[in-house]
């Protein structure tokens, strides 16, 4: 990258309102210290969750307009009118899964010549992520759905996480949480289902294996978290392969259907591909013996493998009901229907610490490869637009681009 870089760090425009931002103000000054060749700026905005202040009180310039920048930081996608022709953009754009949604926005960056690179595929050369916000997802996904249980029980009343000043003050709330003898089910087991079992802890819920969540009965609440070989099976009766699952996730049917039976709040933290079968069915939610009464959707693919979350939901009103009998959405907390959380930009709702701990990945593992040197091919990984042409990596996109 160039000598001298003028780097701006992007208010967020997409509605509803993102009050993250991929830089911190104590991180901006480290930012350039560490980085001498760059200088930064700081757009201003109303609505994010470090004031305008709290960047000047440290010396650094605040601006309305970035044109002048080479570089343009943000977290959620950048509105097609706002973007500026010529510019290297990093933020999560949405667009390399082929959704429909932002193909407009996909075929802009390609006239307007922009280098976009997006956080989701910033990963090392060994494949992992670098930057990503699932451990907040997680922990917010998992108290969101300890909000549901205290609004079906009446036992307890909790804050909700947007309301709160930080995750210090949402896990002051804990405190008054009071479980009934539930059982509570985690599947996935990476960063966003050990962010749910970070909110579990200080409740001391028992940790137990599967076979004896499904064989036990407990005078306490309970937790249980599924790795695939629990809730899949080879349709042709062989052995469970790992592996072989993630790359042939067709040749499997589920095997979920026994825990339906004894869980009560259902947390969905597995990454899910199209080609894997739902875990359950409309249909196996009829039955008389489901007792599942909260889903906490993390993980949030509509009308996929968990089929009562027929839509994402919003900040600002987290909950609905699923009504199982006559597959329709319906109150929220009624007991006969299924109590849904599936916000699908949970970190949202804890956006400074969120923040703060994207903006250390960037620090430490991005930046040296987009301000330095790119020598282990981090930014080209991830660059889904180059030069007017789609990247490296992305040529898959060519027909999606056009419109086919």
């Amino acid at each position: 990258m160039n000598k001298n870089l003028k780097v701006a760090i992007l208010k967020e425009t997409k509605t509803p309102p993102d009050r993250r931002t991929a830089i911190a103000p104590k991180q901006a000054i480290e930012l350039i210290e560490k980085f001498p060749n760059v200088e930064l700026v700081i757009q201003k905005s109303d609505i994010r969750a470090y004031k305008n202040e709290e960047y000047s009180a440290l010396g650094l310039t605040l601006v309305d307009d970035v044109s002048d920048c080479d570089i343009l930081i943000g977290v959620k996608e950048v509105e097609i009118e706002e973007l500026i022709a010529d510019k290297t953009y990093l933020f999560f754009s949405h667009i390399a899964k082929k959704q429909e949604y932002n193909r407009p926005l996909l075929q802009k960056l390609l006239q307007k010549n922009i280098r976009m690179v997006d956080h989701e595929y910033l990963t090392a050369k060994e494949g992992y992520r670098l930057v990503a916000f699932g451990r907040w997802a997680g922990l917010v996904g998992a108290y969101n759905g300890l909000i549901g249980i205290g609004k079906r029980t009446g036992l307890f009343d909790l804050k909700r996480a947007i309301d709160c000043h930080d995750v210090e003050e949402m896990f002051g709330e804990l405190k008054k949480v009071k479980l009934p003898p539930i059982k509570i089910l985690i599947t996935g087991g990476g960063r966003v289902a050990h962010g749910a079992i970070e909110t579990l802890a200080p409740l001391n819920i028992k940790h137990v294996s599967p076979e004896d969540f499904l064989s036990k009965k407990y005078d306490e609440a309970v937790y249980t978290q599924l790795d695939p070989q629990y809730y899949v099976e080879r349709k042709d009766g062989s052995e469970f392969e790992l592996n072989h699952f993630f790359k042939n996730p067709g040749m499997y049917k589920s095997s979920f259907s026994p825990f339906t039976k004894v869980t009560d709040m259902y947390i969905p933290c597995h990454f899910w591909d199209q080609k894997s079968p739902a875990f359950f069915t409309k249909e196996d939610m009829k039955a008389s013996d489901f007792n599942i009464s909260v889903v906490a959707d993390v993980s949030c693919d509509i009308d996929g493998p968990v089929p009562c979350t027929i839509r994402p939901s919003e900040i600002a009103d987290p909950f609905y009901g699923y009504n199982a009998k006559n597959d329709s959405e319906s109150n929220a907390f009624e007991a006969n229907n299924i109590t849904v959380m599936a916000v699908d930009n949970l970190p949202g709702e804890v956006p400074r610490d969120a923040s703060v701990d994207f903006g250390k990945g960037l620090i430490e593992k991005v930046f040296p490869s987009l301000f330095v040197n790119d020598s282990d091919g981090i930014i080209e990984r991830a660059s889904i637009t180059f030069n007017g042409e789609l990247g490296t990596y992305f040529k898959y996109l060519k027909d999606f681009s056009e419109g086919k």
